[in-house]
């Protein structure tokens, strides 16, 4: 534990880009009350659906004016190349330097017309595509892959192909495709890739405790770079608590974590329209923050059960009031 509690600040956190929760409105509410916490964000991926369009949710999500105090880094979903070099040439236009391509999406929508992790079983097509693109633009590229689609030795026949190219760095979930997020990570394949790639590495997966976050450093001591995603979104606080070196809540943590939800409740309102989709919304990120309180089921059941603003309203208040956060 000496060690780590050492080293601890030396590592990079990464918020992973879950779509539908850590657009600009999460990013910058997370950064007012948690800033420091989490060094860079990536963007939930652009995805074009066959016309060459930005579209508006896009558009806002990117604008460097909603991002000021943040470092973050767009993402684009696609496997036409010529989308990849419209999307590339977008956000240059923005001032991003960077555009991270994802091959990791699990989801059947996607992976059945062979985008995200669906990609990774076809090296010569992701190859061709990285060809044209590093010729034809100047962006940087990185990734974020699964270990595959339907086995985690999919990825390992990938690594010559990206050796090729001047990656940034690549993320790789500790899972494949067809898991969704189903079962545990494969940690012996995470190794495997280590042993294999020469690229820079970082790893994403079930980190949802400073516990789970020091067995992993632990066990791949040549990384540095790790991804946060359902666990960030369940526990603001664990991004601090790594840094630190603690399990400990911060004195604050009522207060804080009130004022962070109230943030998103008002970016809800602003962006959705009636009371039960903003409800709808809330409820998603309960159905996360639940899991910090010693009765999630309970909590989870209050919000579903509010169909107005009052009800709501109440259903948190009693929530924060009489149910202490766990470990508070």
């Amino acid at each position: 534990m000496k060690s780590y509690l050492c080293e601890a600040m030396h590592h990079k956190l990464i918020s992973s880009p879950l779509q539908g929760f850590t657009d600009f409105h999460f990013r910058n509410a997370f950064q007012q009350f948690f800033g420091g916490s989490i060094d860079h964000f990536y963007a939930p991926y652009i995805r074009f659906n066959g016309k060459m369009v930005i579209k508006p949710i896009y558009e806002r999500d990117l604008k460097p004016k909603n991002n000021t105090k943040l470092e973050v880094i767009p993402q684009v979903m696609t496997c036409h190349v010529e989308e990849f070099i419209f999307a590339a040439n977008y956000v240059r236009s923005l001032g991003y330097k960077e555009l991270n391509w994802n091959l990791g999406c699990p989801y059947p929508m996607v992976t059945n017309k062979g985008m995200g992790s669906g990609l990774i079983k076809d090296p010569e097509k992701i190859d061709r595509i990285l060809d044209r693109v590093h010729t034809e633009t100047d962006i940087i590229v990185s990734m974020k892959m699964r270990m595959g689609y339907e086995h985690a030795g999919e990825i390992l026949d990938v690594f010559p192909v990206l050796e090729k190219y001047p990656i940034k760095n690549i993320g790789i979930h500790a899972r494949i495709g067809a898991q969704l997020y189903k079962g545990g990570t494969d940690l012996d394949a995470f190794q495997r890739c280590i042993d294999h790639s020469n690229q820079k590495l970082y790893f994403n997966g079930d980190i949802t405790s400073v516990a789970i976050f020091e067995k992993l450093t632990e066990r791949f001591p040549s990384i540095d770079h790790w991804m946060l995603g359902r666990g960030l979104i369940a526990d603001p606080f664990l991004p601090g608590m790594i840094k630190s070196g603690t399990e400990i809540y911060p004195e604050d943590k009522l207060e804080r974590f009130s004022k962070y939800h109230d943030t998103l409740f008002t970016a809800a309102e602003q962006k959705l329209t009636g009371e039960k989709a903003v409800i709808r919304k809330m409820l998603s990120y309960w159905e996360y923050f639940s899991a910090m309180f010693p009765n999630p089921t309970k909590v989870v059941k209050m919000i579903k059960k509010a169909k107005t603003y009052e009800v709501y309203n109440t259903a948190v208040r009693e929530i924060l009031e009489l149910e202490a956060f766990a470990d508070f």
